[in-house]
């Protein structure tokens, strides 16, 4: 049966999407059949970072209404055979579909891959509920900012009261210059403060936007940016290899008084 995974923040715009496509495709250089799911009803954007937008013909509502199979709403890669989208709807809202619809469209999914990673929507209401609904793990990506820090927090909290157990962290958009200068938190700042084992850091990177534009995962790359080596790595943790963490610079040891103040309720630095 296949690993299910929900990438999730709660707060949005911090890179959950890219991180879906860049995994979803590290996966399958690794030579597991992949599935990635938009559970982002009416705001699809995975179909644009895989470069497959103009491919999509049926989502995963016409399938849960009958007017196609699971084969046919599915969208092959041509780039990597082994990984496959199931686009959301980009004409309907998060109430089209529900948790348990979400589950059954998984189950039709699970006996084929060995990852199924779901692009989870920004926020705590419906959609984020259904996209969590079938996962059994989740991957919790933020940036080093103090609001999406607090968002991840409370997301980590609902994922545990829905019971799932098994949730890592990665850290996106880390600008290690800024760290250094005790401008921006650390990540050892934010996993102390998420209490949750790291999977992942990717630094920031004009690439990331080029990449993104382009329809092109920065693991595609022939020449692989630091991001996008990153992302591979994360990938291989995920897969459950041991592999060190980039250094990037090295990160600065004192996190921001007015952060840890906040979140620890301390005044050291």
């Amino acid at each position: 049966m296949a690993r299910v995974i929900v990438i999730t923040s709660g707060k949005g715009g911090v890179g959950k999407t890219t991180t879906t496509a860049n995994l979803g495709m590290s996966l399958v250089q690794l030579g597991y059949q992949t599935a990635l799911v938009d559970a982002d009803i009416g705001l699809r954007n995975l179909d644009l970072l895989l470069g497959l937008e103009n491919r999509v013909i049926y989502t995963a509502l016409e399938v849960l209404s009958g007017e196609c199979r699971i084969e046919q709403a599915l969208i092959k890669d041509k780039r990597q055979p082994g990984l496959v989208l199931l686009p959301a709807a980009q004409n309907r809202n998060k109430d089209s579909i529900n948790a348990e619809q979400m589950k059954y469209l998984i189950s039709l999914l699970e006996p084929q891959y060995d990852y199924i990673l779901i692009d989870c929507p920004a926020g705590i209401e419906t959609g984020f509920h259904n996209a969590i609904g079938p996962a059994n793990e989740a991957i919790v990506v933020t940036t080093p900012e103090i609001a999406a820090v607090r968002d991840a927090d409370r997301v980590i909290g609902l994922l545990e009261a829905n019971g799932i157990k098994q949730i890592t962290l990665l850290v996106n958009r880390l600008r290690p210059q800024m760290v250094k200068a005790n401008d921006m938190m650390s990540v050892a700042d934010v996993k102390e403060i998420l209490a949750i084992p790291l999977i992942g850091v990717i630094p920031e990177d004009e690439c990331v936007i080029v990449s993104t534009n382009r329809g092109e995962p920065l693991v595609l790359e022939k020449k692989i940016s630091l991001p996008g080596l990153a992302f591979e790595h994360t990938a291989c943790r995920l897969d459950g290899q041991q592999v060190e963490f980039l250094d990037l610079q090295s990160y600065s040891k004192g996190p921001l008084k007015r952060l840890r103040k906040f979140f620890l309720g301390s005044s050291n630095t």
